[in-house]
């Protein structure tokens, strides 16, 4: 009977050791997979989700396609990008409906010209600033 007894104990000394040990090796995992993604959120950085958003900093981020640094990969972006990049889009085709009606008088020309110069100040601030790589 002592026999018994010993090998019930030695066996729940392994079983729990074993248990500890799985536990260990499944939280060290866990948290390491969890720091190197949060650590790569930053512009241009490939992502998986599209829509996904993260924070890094003090800057938020939002996983799509970048029109200006990777426009056939989901890569992280500042959620500027693609706000700023809507209103571009939108004012680009509002260029082309105005474009028709003020060209008939001089200073309808000169609101054109206004137009033109306020969407290529947008298209490089993107390019420079909110839209990117690395920044």
């Amino acid at each position: 009977m002592k026999v018994g007894l010993k090998m019930f104990k030695a066996s729940n000394k392994v079983r729990a050791s074993v248990l500890a040990a799985t536990f260990g090796l499944l939280l060290a995992t866990t948290s390491f997979a969890t720091s190197a993604d949060a650590a790569t959120i930053k512009n241009g950085v490939t992502c998986k989700k599209d829509g996904l958003k993260g924070k890094a900093g003090s800057k938020r981020y939002v996983c799509g396609k970048n029109p200006y640094v990777t426009p056939t990969k989901l890569t992280w972006m500042l959620t500027s990008c693609p706000e700023a990049y809507d209103l571009y889009i939108e004012a680009k085709d509002q260029y082309g409906i105005f474009k028709d009606v003020l060209s008939s008088s001089p200073d309808g020309l000169a609101e054109l010209a206004n137009l033109q110069k306020s969407m290529d100040s947008l298209d490089a601030l993107m390019k420079t600033q909110v839209c990117k790589k690395g920044k």
